[in-house]
């Protein structure tokens, strides 16, 4: 006679358009039984479920999750295997142990065992905070995985997600402070097989690394130059890649107009590739080798590059995430995207003066969102 494993249980933290995929990634494994706590988009879910518009897994309409709670506090009711951290993290506003408080207070701790927090957020040391509260627990040694996600996916209205077809998790055992050890103990390897086994049945293209914190650094690539970009100017990315249509009957904007095309070659992609070499110089400083596993030296070239492929596609129409949340008013990424960058440098003594720029001139950007928001 078969025996069946028990379903896992897994908590998604945060409806937004990541966790909107992954309880939809997680559902689809067959593999567990998902519960989903959505906070401001609660009454939409649960009138209508989720509308997934996704070139990879499909139209889906009215999708809901097994349960769905309108907070935290009323999901902390029962162990979970797993709690997957999907919010944005603006710690400047709330920081993820305030979030995930009632797993931390005694109520729960008193009855369950803690689970495996799996953090699927942007940014470099989103886990520190997580960690710290854990620690004190004296449960022993937190388990949490750490992530770097590469997906196109845009929250439409409180209940419509845009989703390309790229879908590639990568995940890793977050070590505190610690960024050279590359290796895992036989519990690490299992609990990431565990947990990649059920990403992998959902659909997604999941890798298990043995350091995380390299290829988040390397995925910070990314936000620091293009993120950035964005959000300064206002215009997605194609501006500074896509020529002008050949053909009178196809239509698309923004585009590099030829007038002074020559001066976007000649100022503003050699300005984004020293600050990315900036980057590569910090990595250096804080142990990264010059190696595929690391970050190579032409780490720059090669974002460069593949973003340069995507975006002079007539169909590129992705927003990066930090732009479409402050051209809707909401916070923004800021520190854990640029700031923490900023205070790696300070730390291991590495001038940056291009990211701080960056840094300073989205800091106005944030303080004007905040604004906005506490006059509301």
């Amino acid at each position: 006679m078969l025996k069946f494993a028990p379903l896992k249980e897994i908590l998604v933290v945060g409806f937004g358009a990541i966790g909107a995929n992954y309880s939809l990634v997680f559902k689809r494994s067959g593999l567990a039984r998902v519960t989903v706590v959505a906070r401001s988009n609660y009454q939409a879910i649960n009138d209508h479920g989720m509308h997934f518009k996704s070139r990879r897994y499909g139209e889906i309409q009215g999708w809901k999750p097994d349960r769905l709670c309108p907070n935290v506090a009323s999901a902390a009711d029962q162990q979970y295997d797993y709690v997957v951290v999907t919010t944005k993290a603006i710690p400047e506003l709330i920081k993820t142990p305030r979030i995930l408080e009632p797993f931390l207070n005694a109520a729960y701790t008193s009855k369950f065992i803690q689970p495996t927090y799996v953090i699927l957020q942007n940014g470099l040391n989103v886990e520190a905070d997580l960690y710290d509260a854990l620690k004190a627990l004296n449960q022993g040694e937190p388990k949490i995985i750490g992530s770097s996600v590469y997906i196109g996916t845009n929250l439409l209205a409180p209940d419509v997600v845009q989703h390309s077809e790229g879908d590639r998790p990568t995940l890793g055992i977050y070590r505190h402070r610690n960024y050279t050890t590359t290796v895992n103990t036989a519990e690490e390897e299992a609990l990431l097989q565990d947990i990649g086994a059920i990403f992998k049945a959902g659909g997604s293209e999941v890798t298990l690394v043995p350091e995380i914190q390299r290829k988040k650094f390397s995925k910070n690539f990314w936000n620091v130059a293009f993120s950035s970009l964005a959000t300064l100017t206002q215009y997605r990315l194609p501006a500074i890649f896509r020529q002008p249509p050949s053909d009178p009957s196809i239509t698309y904007e923004p585009y590099i107009y030829p007038a002074t095309a020559h001066l976007i070659d000649e100022y503003t992609i050699p300005i984004i590739r020293a600050t990315l070499q900036e980057l590569v110089v910090l990595g250096r400083a804080m142990g990264f080798p010059d190696t595929e596993d690391g970050i190579p030296s032409d780490q720059p070239d090669r974002t460069i590059a593949n973003t340069k492929k995507l975006h002079v596609l007539p169909e590129s129409d992705h927003t990066p995430s930090m732009a479409l949340d402050a051209q809707k008013g909401f916070p923004i990424e800021v520190e854990v995207i640029v700031g923490e960058v900023v205070r790696l440098a300070k730390e291991y003594k590495v001038d940056i003066p291009r990211i701080e720029m960056l840094y300073a001139l989205l800091l106005v950007v944030q303080n004007q969102i905040l604004r906005k928001q506490a006059s509301k």
